[in-house]
């Protein structure tokens, strides 16, 4: 009776310290996601942010923009955010002897990586939400709303009192622009099909949307052509209508891109559909069976962050030779992942490499557990030379 209590009471002490541990893997994970996201969505969103403010749109465009970007960032963040918390929580148990204390209890490596195990699975589910639904959901919205920014060509180039420049060859000056929209003493100078040249120049004009694209309507004003020949001909007009098309980019096609589906929508996808959009087959299997792996390297970094460091006994100067030896392993990881998703473009029958890296890393930590676990059980004898060594 007294051995089931003791067990019962260690089983219940057991269960406090997986709750435990699980809370503080998981408070630093949110710290770590936290910062990396930061950090890579700082170093994107300054490219990001001379673009869109440049093209003439307002700060809740970029705003909006980037919101809508902050999903990829993320998924790309939560594996090194998982390792880096699996490493710093068992370095700092480590450190405190808590691991050292439930080990010396008798428990095993892999009965200590109970909560790494849950921690990993909830984040690669997180991932798994993130990768084949609501990444490509943002992707398709940023998509369609980059391709109404494109059309805006008011935003991008109507800007009074300076010289600008849409395209190579074609500048562009209004002296006014009016609250209704109307342009005032506009001159606009084509030279893009040289040695041809144009000079448009007109009293007022307007923007107007045409079946193919925004057109700009010119008033009293007159056409200077330059030839090939130098000669120069003139043609004054009371209206002229001039096309932006070759501004404005279309969004229409990019729309259907891979990328902005959703997983279960490209595992439907019709095989004339797939020919339509220009998909190969390779590629097509390399996007399903990439979403469906990719968020177990969640899993599998968070295994081999916290194994890797039990191999090393409790000292004062860290466990700076594991957390080296996790880093080498992480490395590798990602290096047989992007081989992996290259090799897999080149040829249909190699989409199961896309599985070789998450698989690389649990069967790693799976190992390192299993050399953990006999480390910490010496012979008794063994035990004894060293203590009279010592």
């Amino acid at each position: 009776l007294a051995s089931a209590r003791s067990h019962s009471g260690m089983s219940a002490a057991l269960s406090r310290f997986d709750r435990y541990m699980l809370s503080q893997l998981l408070a630093l994970f949110g710290f770590f996601s936290l910062v990396l996201v930061a950090v890579y969505w700082v170093n994107r969103a300054v490219g990001l942010f001379d673009r869109i403010i440049g093209d003439g749109h307002s700060m809740l465009i970029f705003l909006e923009i980037s919101a809508l970007t902050l999903p990829n960032v993320i998924r790309l963040v939560l594996p090194v955010s998982a390792f880096a918390a699996a490493v710093y929580v068992t370095n700092r148990l480590m450190s405190d002897s808590e691991l050292v204390v439930m080990q010396a209890t008798g428990f095993s490596p892999f009965r200590l990586a109970r909560p790494v195990l849950v921690f990993g699975l909830i984040v690669t589910v997180f991932m798994a939400l993130l990768t084949n639904l609501i990444v490509p959901e943002s992707r398709a919205t940023l998509s369609a709303r980059q391709a109404t920014l494109n059309e805006n060509i008011t935003a991008r180039f109507m800007k009074e009192g300076q010289f600008l420049h849409p395209d190579e060859g074609l500048t562009l000056y209004i002296r006014e622009i009016t609250e209704q929209g109307e342009l005032r003493d506009l001159f606009l100078s084509d030279e893009r099909s040289a040695p041809d040249r144009a000079i448009y120049t007109a009293r007022h004009a307007i923007l107007a949307r045409g079946d193919t694209g925004p057109k700009l309507v010119m008033f009293e004003g007159m056409v200077q052509r330059l030839d090939r020949d130098r000669k120069i001909s003139v043609t004054r007009f009371s209206d002229f209508t001039y096309s932006l098309d070759g501004l404005v980019s279309k969004g229409g096609a990019a729309a259907r891109d891979l990328e902005a589906m959703d997983t279960v929508e490209i595992i439907m996808l019709a095989g004339a559909d797939r020919k339509a959009m220009g998909v190969s087959q390779a590629r097509y299997q390399q996007e399903i069976h990439s979403r469906l792996s990719q968020p177990f390297l969640a899993l599998a970094a968070a295994l081999v962050g916290f194994s890797t460091l039990l191999l090393g006994a409790f000292s004062r100067f860290g466990l700076w030779r594991q957390i080296f030896g996790a880093v080498l392993i992480l490395i590798a990881m990602q290096l047989v992942n992007t081989v992996a998703n290259a090799r897999s473009l080149s040829s249909q029958s190699l989409w199961p490499l896309l599985y070789l890296a998450p698989l690389l890393g649990i069967v790693t930590g799976g190992v390192i557990l299993w050399l953990a676990g006999r480390v910490r059980r010496l012979p008794r004898g063994h035990d004894m030379v060293g203590a009279v060594a010592t």
